[in-house]
């Protein structure tokens, strides 16, 4: 691989992209196979937060977890796996999912596709300018002859909270990689990474409590019902939840985090996991160097160009722009602006409308995201909440997954729900939300609907199997017709 040294002159590419996740490394890749030279910045290990410290390793962590707990719902299986997990099992074959944190793998392939690295923290420095300060060396100066490409992800968003720096928190990046089980675990705040490390954490052997701001229920960006489900789940498993209460200053004394909570009350445990949501990594990019804010979100258009920068040389790909802060999101913004950065590098009219509609399709209206909890949870499209904040006429079809006979082959007892939006207008399904064991498969289909805006009439002949649980489709469809073929109670 051809790397940058101190000694070279400006290096002149096509493409620079700054970081070197999967959203960074689609665009180095489409942007490479679009003939264009380019290079990759990166400071850390090449495949980024979802590779080391968030989506393969929590999920490496929960998979025993939800495996256990479908074997305990399979009679004839349960007394078999009756004891605890093997800790060190979890966490050893965690640690090798992340290649025990070496990235050796990654620089292969990226050699492969005839990329340059430049390892070292990468700041803008003018237009199209990017200089790289390498560990123990002297700056590297880049200069892009068509685009930089950001791609540096997001960091946890910690409260300022005093006291806050003397307990060394958890965030989600300790919580995926710890290498022993706390006696006792707060995780402060609701949401994704919230209930799937509370549910991991518990399994592993913690004793968790929750601490949930608001009182609005586990989940709050998805249908109430889904929160719920997981809040029942994480009970029975032991989990201490509290709405409505926050921290309001916190100590280390004697090894335990000692928290004061906003009620007045107290509360201590041997470690505290922040999950409380995003911030962009744009703090240290030099943003101030082409007239934005450092620290700020990098509004993007429909083709990942940022809007607020002259010249059409600057693109924001993944979280960093605030569409859709989900890897598989990232990925496709990634695949959206590389072919964008190629087509325009060559002279050729990128048609905004064409690209427009796929793009905001996807990051806008047909997001698709799995919570992997006990019970799964798996979403697509609007929720009932954000169809009515869009003045959105929908039809809210509710099914119990317990009566789809799907359901009681997967699992004794099963409890679930699922929640179809239909347009009232244009007849298609524009949400979608499953809670229940295994419902994380059912989201393809969903997602295939949502965006290929079938009719519903259509839907009919997508035959679901007999016995799984996907029939919960046709359980839906026949739900909505009966309803409208009852008649109408208006005079």
């Amino acid at each position: 691989m051809n790397h940058a040294t101190p000694n070279e002159d400006r290096r002149v590419y096509d493409v620079i992209v700054l970081g070197a996740g999967p959203t960074g490394e689609n665009v180095a890749e489409r942007a490479r196979a679009a003939g264009l030279r380019t290079v990759i910045v990166e400071r850390e290990l090449l495949g980024g937060e979802c590779s080391y410290w968030a989506c393969e390793p929590s999920k490496a962590l929960l998979r025993p977890v939800l495996a256990r707990a479908d074997a305990r719902r399979v009679p004839g299986l349960r007394q078999a796996v009756d004891g605890p997990l093997d800790v060190a099992a979890v966490l050893a074959h965690r640690d090798e999912i992340v290649f025990h944190w070496k990235d050796d793998d990654q620089v292969g392939w990226l050699d492969s596709v005839s990329v340059d690295l430049v390892r070292g923290h990468g700041r803008l420095d003018g237009p199209r300018r990017v200089t790289v300060q390498i560990p123990d060396g002297d700056p590297v100066p880049l200069t892009a002859r068509h685009a930089v490409a950001v791609c540096t992800g997001t960091d946890t968003a910690v409260p300022g909270i005093p006291g806050l720096d003397s307990v060394r928190p958890w965030t989600s990046r300790e919580a995926t990689s710890a290498h022993r089980v706390p006696g006792r675990l707060a995780v402060v705040g609701g949401g994704v990474v919230a209930v799937e490390m509370a549910t991991a954490w518990q399994a592993l052997g913690s004793q968790v409590a929750m601490l949930v701001r608001g009182d609005a229920g586990l989940l709050p960006r998805m249908e109430p019902f889904a929160g719920r489900l997981v809040a029942d789940a994480l009970r029975e498993a032991g989990v201490d939840i509290r709405f409505g209460v926050s921290v309001a200053s916190l100590a280390r004394e004697d090894g335990e985090v000692r928290m004061t909570l906003s009620d007045g009350g107290e509360a201590a445990a041997d470690e505290i996991l922040f999950a409380t949501g995003r911030a962009p990594r744009t703090a240290d990019l030099g943003l101030e160097t082409i007239g934005l804010t450092p620290g700020t979100w990098l509004t993007a258009d429909d083709t990942c160009r940022v809007t607020a920068v002259p010249g059409g040389w600057l693109y924001a790909v993944g979280d960093v722009n605030h569409r859709a802060l989900l890897t598989h999101q990232g990925k496709y913004q990634a695949r959206i602006a590389g072919a964008a950065i190629g087509a325009r590098a060559r002279g050729e009219p990128v048609d905004e409308t064409r690209w427009g509609a796929h793009t905001a399709t996807a990051d806008e209206a047909a997001v698709p995201q799995v919570v992997f909890t006990d019970p799964e949870v798996a979403a697509v499209g609007l929720t009932t909440r954000e169809a009515e904040r869009a003045g959105r006429r929908v039809d809210v079809v509710d099914y119990d997954i317990a009566h789809v006979a799907g359901a009681h082959q997967y699992a004794e007892g099963y409890r679930g729900r699922a929640r179809m939006l239909v347009d009232t207008d244009s007849g298609t399904v524009v949400g979608a939300t499953f809670a229940g064991p295994g419902v994380a498969e059912l989201l393809y289909s969903a997602t295939v609907a949502v965006v290929g805006e079938v009719p519903l009439e259509r839907l009919w002949h997508a035959v679901p199997a007999f016995p799984t649980i996907s029939e919960v489709w046709l359980r839906m469809l026949e739900t909505y017709r009966d309803r409208q073929r009852q008649p109408s109670s208006a005079p």
